[in-house]
């Protein structure tokens, strides 16, 4: 199976820690993020992973090496100029060619079963499966519904909503580079509004385990609090490697 990283971007929300380190080596314990992706990837059944890379992109490819301490072939594709999350996959060679590939974001850390996920997707037919997480928010204010003549329809007290986020974590099938322009900034969300425009089936995976997007000072300072404790689960067999 093969798998694209994208570890591209500059983590502005980040800083100051990413202006010396690209954000998938910020540090998990002894171990960068992107050092725990692999080992899972390569737990899950993937040989080729790519990384996808742009900010200081000597350091992740110094540190990763050619993945064989991970048991991965791994490769790299090097985008110039900022190109969003979608448009990397254009430069890659030998996606449009295979069977349909994970594409997930750098920074992410979770339990989810990445070979689940991609058979899944393979079995339904769809151009792309998103991997989905459960989140909720309370809204501690009353809020006021009114219509056009401000006559109030609805006074709902402290709502909490329910709704679905994407994990950063995708599969797609080689046709969908069809709708990729080489060389053009795209992200992942607009891929997925004209695959849908265009009539292509896209799939959700609501998942309900271990997830955190490490995109925020909050959010990387509860994986590293939660990291030791979360170890069994997250890497298991990829322990080993």
């Amino acid at each position: 199976m093969q798998a694209v990283i994208l570890a591209g971007g500059k983590g502005r929300r980040l800083r100051p820690y990413t202006t010396v380190l690209p954000k998938p080596l910020m540090p998990l314990g002894e171990m960068p993020i992107i050092e725990v992706v692999l080992r899972q990837l390569a737990a899950s059944g993937f040989n080729q992973v790519t990384v996808a890379v742009g900010y200081l992109a000597e350091l992740l490819m110094a540190y990763c090496g050619d993945g064989s301490k991970y048991g991965l072939d791994l490769s790299y594709s090097r985008e110039e100029t900022p190109l969003g999350t979608a448009g990397p996959l254009a430069l890659i060679d030998g996606l449009a060619g295979g069977d349909s590939f994970l594409v997930m974001n750098g920074d992410v850390l979770t339990s989810l079963d990445f070979a689940a996920l991609v058979q899944r997707h393979q079995a339904s037919g769809a151009a792309a499966t998103i991997a989905t997480h459960q989140r909720q928010q309370q809204i501690n204010y009353g809020i006021i519904e009114s219509d056009d003549a401000d006559r109030v329809t609805a006074y709902i007290e402290k709502p909490q909503y329910h709704y679905q986020v994407s994990m950063g974590v995708y599969v797609l099938t080689p046709a969908v580079l069809e709708y990729i322009p080489r060389g053009h900034y795209l992200d992942l969300p607009d891929l997925v509004r004209t695959l849908m425009a265009a009539g292509r089936p896209v799939l959700a995976y609501p998942f309900d385990g271990y997830w955190l997007d490490i995109g925020r000072h909050d959010d990387y300072e509860q994986a590293v609090e939660e990291f030791e404790a979360m170890r069994p689960m997250l890497l298991g067999a990829g322990e080993r490697l």
